[in-house]
């Protein structure tokens, strides 16, 4: 009997449970390195949305004892006081972490303020030897908003593209997901979602899910008539 819950059981953003495959498996071994070598103290990483680039960078600051801050949350961490006065909120969120580390580098608001704050807060964990890991859309040299200066202090450390791109890539993604979800998911069914998805990874989770919510609504196993009729009905 396939065991199937309402909400997808979600595991801890870990080293354990990230899928290694070709096209992640430099920035894998660079986060692991920045974690267990001394000697190296920066990391960045970069590639597309869903790329798994926010899970490696969770896995490495629960390693080191880091604190994790997204852009994407860049307008609830400054409110309206970006531009004021006042102490750096960004140096306040970071104060004492023993690592720095930066998600979504590429949504950085387009502020003098927050450029300068930036600049200073990597300065003094760089300087001080502790981690920096960050990641971006794009390379260093195509991030907007960035201070030239940091964009040549990012190429100094461990750089790395990730990108699941490739169906195999895509396959072993779907299954471990399918896997946290306590989901049974079928090979036939994964071709059919190559096929009829768009293969980028959030509109294969999307997928996913929906097939998933359908099984539970209709009490049944996923099987590939059943994800048929879940397509047809969104």
């Amino acid at each position: 009997m396939q065991l199937i819950f309402d909400f997808p059981v979600v595991p801890r953003f870990g080293f354990e449970n990230f899928v290694v495959c070709g096209g992640n498996k430099t920035a894998y071994q660079f986060a692991k390195k920045l974690v267990e070598d001394p000697t190296e103290n920066l990391l960045y990483i970069y590639g597309p949305e869903g790329s798994g680039k926010t899970h490696l960078l969770t896995a490495l600051s629960n390693s080191i004892d880091g604190r994790y801050f997204s852009f994407r949350d860049a307008g609830s961490l400054y409110g309206a006081s970006v531009g004021s006065e006042g102490p750096s909120w960004l140096a306040e969120h970071f104060q004492d972490a023993a690592a720095l580390v930066l998600d979504d580098l590429h949504l950085l608001p387009n502020l003098q303020e927050v450029r300068v704050e930036l600049w200073e807060l990597f300065n003094a964990f760089y300087s001080s030897g502790r981690k920096i890991a960050i990641s971006g859309l794009m390379p260093p040299k195509e991030l907007p908003h960035l201070d030239g200066h940091l964009t040549s202090r990012l190429l100094w450390g461990l750089v790395a593209r990730m990108d699941v791109s490739d169906d195999e890539s895509r396959r072993m993604i779907l299954k471990k997901l399918a896997e946290d979800r306590q989901m049974a998911l079928p090979d036939d069914v994964i071709d059919e979602m190559l096929l009829r998805v768009r293969r980028d990874i959030p509109s294969l989770v999307y997928a996913l899910e929906n097939i998933n919510r359908y099984a539970i609504s209709t009490k049944r196993k996923v099987s590939l008539r059943l994800a048929k009729e879940s397509f047809r009905g969104n």
